[in-house]
C-alpha cells in the first residue's frame, strides 16, 4: 500500500491562504461533487480530446453545450455535466493544477486515471474522505464499503442523510474503480496501481505546493494514492527527470524536487509564498 495509513490532506490545503488555495485549485468545505457523480474519467477524457491545447473555459463551454462533446441527450443534462466537470477539475487554463494536469496529459495515456483522481482529490472534500479507507485496504481483499461511509460519517457528521452518504459510497468506489484502485462491479477488490512518471510528477507538484520540501515530498497523501514507498517513488522522480518533467538533485540523504518546466517564474513565487506561510 502507500507511504502512509492515514491520509490527512487537509492539514496541508488548510494552511494554504484562500488566494493561494483558489490560484492553486484546492477547494474545500462541506459539499462536495461525489453527493451525485464520480471523478467522469470518460467525460473528461471525451473533453479534453474534443478541445485540444491551451484554450480558455469558455471553449470547454462551448463544446459542452454548443457541440454536444460529451453526447448528452438534453441541454440540462449538458449544462449539469459541464458543471460537476468544472467543479471537479476547474477548466480553466489560470489555475494551475489544471494547466499541469492539461499540459501531461497528453504524454503518456496510460496516466491519465491518476491525474484525473490526483485533481479530483484536490478539489472534492468528499472524494479526500473516502482515501483513508481504500488505501489501508490490503491488495487483492475484497473493499469494505462500511469503513468508508464511517469515515464520511466521521467527517460530515449529520450534515448528510443516510441516502446521501450511500450515494457519496457508490460514486466514490466507482471513481476509486476508474482509477484502477479498485476492480469489480458489485464486489470492489482493492487492486495496486502502477505509478507513472507524469503521475508522480503531478503528485509531488500537489505535496510542493502545500509546502512539503526534500525527501517529505514523496510521504504526502497524494503520494500515497500512487500505491508506491517513498523510495520507489524517488526512482519514478528519477524517471520524471529524464522527461523533463521536474529536476531532481540528491546529495546522501539529501533530496531536493523542483518543477522549472511545469511551472511559470509567477506561478514559483506563489508556492515559495505558501511555503513561507506554512512554516
Amino acid at each position: 500500500m502507500g507511504a502512509i495509513s492515514n491520509l490527512n490532506f487537509e492539514a496541508g490545503i488548510i494552511g494554504l491562504a484562500a488566494g493561494q488555495a483558489m490560484a492553486w485549485g484546492f477547494r474545500s468545505g462541506e459539499r462536495g461533487t461525489h453527493t451525485s457523480r464520480t471523478m467522469m474519467l470518460d467525460e473528461l477524457s471525451h473533453l479534453l480530446e474534443t478541445v485540444p491545447g491551451d484554450v480558455s473555459r469558455e471553449q470547454y463551454a462551448e463544446a459542452v453545450m454548443d457541440y454536444n462533446c460529451l453526447g448528452k441527450r438534453t441541454a440540462a443534462t449538458r449544462k449539469l455535466s459541464l458543471q460537476r466537470l468544472t467543479e471537479l477539475y476547474a477548466l480553466e487554463p489560470q489555475v494551475i493544477l489544471f494547466r499541469v494536469l492539461r499540459d501531461l496529459w497528453g504524454r503518456n495515456e496510460t496516466s491519465r486515471p491518476l491525474l484525473a483522481l490526483l485533481l479530483a482529490l484536490a478539489r472534492d472534500p468528499l472524494l479526500r474522505t473516502t482515501a483513508t479507507a481504500v488505501i489501508r485496504t490490503p491488495y487483492g481483499h475484497e473493499f469494505a464499503r462500511q469503513s468508508m461511509k464511517d469515515a464520511l460519517t466521521a467527517a460530515v457528521g449529520d450534515r448528510l442523510n443516510e441516502a446521501t452518504l450511500d450515494k457519496v459510497v457508490r460514486n466514490s468506489s466507482s471513481s476509486w474503480t476508474q482509477s484502477g484502485h479498485f476492480h469489480g462491479r458489485g464486489r470492489k477488490t482493492r487492486q495496486k496501481v502502477e505509478a507513472t512518471p507524469a503521475a508522480t510528477a503531478f503528485a509531488l507538484l500537489l505535496g510542493f505546493a502545500v509546502g512539503r520540501r526534500g525527501r517529505l515530498l514523496f510521504e504526502t497523501p497524494w503520494a500515497a494514492v500512487l500505491d508506491a514507498n517513498p523510495d520507489e517513488l524517488i526512482d519514478m522522480a528519477v524517471d520524471a527527470k529524464r522527461l523533463g518533467l521536474l529536476d531532481l538533485k540528491q546529495s546522501g540523504s539529501m533530496i531536493d524536487v523542483s518543477f522549472p518546466i511545469l511551472l511559470t517564474d509567477k506561478e514559483r513565487e506563489l508556492i515559495h509564498g505558501a511555503h513561507r506561510q506554512a512554516g
